[in-house]
């Protein structure tokens, strides 16, 4: 087996033209210098060089060995460069779970700052629900996952996963200009006990908040369309066919449409990262470092609004 240290050696005395001159640029002595080279001669079988009383020469099959294995060892220290990139986190790969209202609003951001900060790294995005991804993140198909809880709808999250927090979204009711309910600036559920409601799909968190909303002031919410994209939903209310209960940052000014805070009631969204706690992906402090900064900036652009 050919020792790469004792091949570095030889090729550096063949540059040099001597033990000494090796061992100076090495920081060898030139003692070890003829060790190594000797059991390098052991290894491969051939005498390396014609040794003298003050001078060494090269074999042609030290020659031979030199020209390759400069090259070898170029090509080693261009993997052990790449190997230390991946180690430290200046290249790999991220892959990250969220869900649709996260990937318009946070990860925009999130991934702008890794790519400035990492731009060999390769950032890959999976789009679905908290019930979705999760099973990804277990399983090491993610390395982290934006997910979301309403108060009304409480989780937990599986032990082997660590839990960041991250944003607390207001839940807002949406209006169709000229609404009753839009002349206030808080809206109570009680108010629109009668309103045709456009919710998200059946089963959902935000379908059950909605429900359990309604149930706490005594009565069943009227759902008559559904959907799970909140550009939809806002888009049917702008067309004055219901209102809806929709998180801060599914929520973007329009003209046609009204969002006020519910009344009597402080109702949030509270948004996290997950990862599994025995991650050792090096990029996955800085994906969480980049999710926490964008979300600073999205609670000032979108929450305020609340």
């Amino acid at each position: 087996m050919l020792n790469p240290v004792h091949l570095r050696t030889m090729v550096e005395v063949v540059d040099a033209g001597s033990f000494a001159a090796a061992a100076r640029t090495l920081g060898y002595t030139a003692s070890a210098v003829s060790q190594q080279i000797s059991a390098f001669e052991r290894a491969v079988g051939v005498e390396l060089f014609e040794r003298g009383a003050h001078s060494i020469r090269p074999t042609a099959a030290a020659l031979f060995i030199a020209e390759r294995g400069g090259e070898l060892l170029a090509a080693f220290d261009g993997f052990e460069q790449e190997v230390q990139a991946l180690v430290t986190g200046r290249r790999g790969r991220i892959r990250l779970g969220t869900f649709p209202t996260a990937s318009a609003r946070v990860v925009p951001h999130a991934v702008a700052r890794l790519t400035r900060e990492r731009p060999e790294a390769e950032i890959r995005l999976d789009e679905a629900e908290p019930d979705d991804v999760l099973p990804l993140v277990l399983a090491g198909d993610l390395d982290v996952a934006l997910v979301y809880a309403y108060d009304l709808v409480p989780r937990t999250w599986p032990e082997d996963l660590t839990v960041l927090p991250l944003l607390d979204e207001a839940l807002l009711v949406l209006l169709p200009d000229g609404h009753p309910a839009a002349r206030h600036q808080t809206v109570r559920p009680d108010d629109l006990r009668d309103a045709r409601w456009i919710s998200s799909r059946d089963g959902t968190a935000g379908s059950t908040c909605l429900t359990r909303l309604c149930a706490a002031g005594g009565f069943t919410p009227r759902i008559t369309f559904r959907s799970n994209d909140y550009g939809v939903v806002q888009a049917l209310v702008r067309a004055g066919v219901g209102v809806a209960l929709v998180p801060a940052l599914g929520y973007e000014p329009q003209d046609g449409a009204q969002a006020r805070p519910l009344r009597g009631t402080a109702l949030r969204r509270h948004v996290s990262a997950v990862h599994r706690t025995a991650n050792t992906n090096p990029l996955l402090r800085d994906a969480l470092d980049a999710v926490v900064a964008a979300c600073a900036l999205v609670e000032g652009e979108y929450l305020t609004r609340a």
